[in-house]
């Protein structure tokens, strides 16, 4: 009678155990005529043994295939994985210097923005300070030779109101005199047009101004023109 047995979830019917046996013994070149009852289960131990042996090799060689294919698949999911942080690494360095870049550029506009407005307000100061030096020159020559004309010298303090307002309007956008009288003089600040003998004075000490300076911003856009004096002590260094 042939018992069905459950193999890996199937059912199996074995063939009659003596069928088997005589296979395996004829596998092992056994004749089970010319064994003893003994023999011939000793025989067929040897031929089962045989054959387990031989499927152990088989489940052995397919469990190999089966792990060398997981290796290749999780090779290439590694490679993936590998390739994704690559490509997620150089994104984000892109975006970081697009971000670079543009800060660079918003700073650069910005600071051309402001140059260019530096720019514009200097040329127009620029083109104003002969105004006031006109004004400057009028009102000293009405003093020098009208001084007892008080209606002239009420027109002259008219001017001077009017000069006095235009420096400060231009005060308030960063416009600074440069008036050096009986200051050492500063190559960089103040333009020497002639030297004046004064043994009484420092050396290089501006004795007049013939023309006022301007600086804006820190920046100097006219020298003062000035005497330079000599012949006297030298200036003490500053500390």
């Amino acid at each position: 009678m042939k018992v069905p047995v459950e193999v890996d979830g199937q059912d199996f019917v074995p063939e009659d155990r003596n069928e088997q046996e005589n296979d395996a013994a004829q596998e092992a070149d056994v004749n089970f005529d010319e064994l003893d009852e003994e023999a011939m289960v000793e025989a067929a131990k040897r031929a089962g043994e045989a054959a387990a042996e031989e499927d152990l090799k088989a489940d052995a060689e397919r469990a190999r295939e089966e792990a060398g294919d997981l290796l290749v698949k999780l090779a290439e999911a590694e490679e993936a994985v590998e390739s994704a942080k690559k490509e997620a690494s150089d994104a984000t360095d892109r975006l970081t210097r697009l971000q670079a870049d543009w800060e660079n550029y918003r700073k650069r506009t910005a600071a051309e923005r402001l140059a260019e407005k530096q720019r514009a307000a200097e040329k127009l100061v620029t083109a104003l300070l002969p105004v006031l030096d006109d004004m400057e020159r009028a009102a000293d020559h009405a003093v020098t030779t009208n001084p007892d004309d008080e209606n002239l010298m009420q027109f002259v303090a008219g001017v001077n109101a009017v000069h006095d307002k235009m420096v400060s309007i231009l005060g308030k956008d960063g416009v600074e005199v440069i008036d050096p009288v009986g200051e050492a003089f500063d190559p960089l600040v103040h333009q020497a047009v002639g030297r004046v003998e004064d043994k009484e004075a420092f050396d290089e000490t501006v004795a007049q101004v013939y023309q006022k300076g301007y600086a804006m911003g820190g920046k100097v856009i006219r020298a003062a023109m000035v005497t330079v004096t000599y012949g006297g002590p030298t200036r003490p260094a500053e500390e």
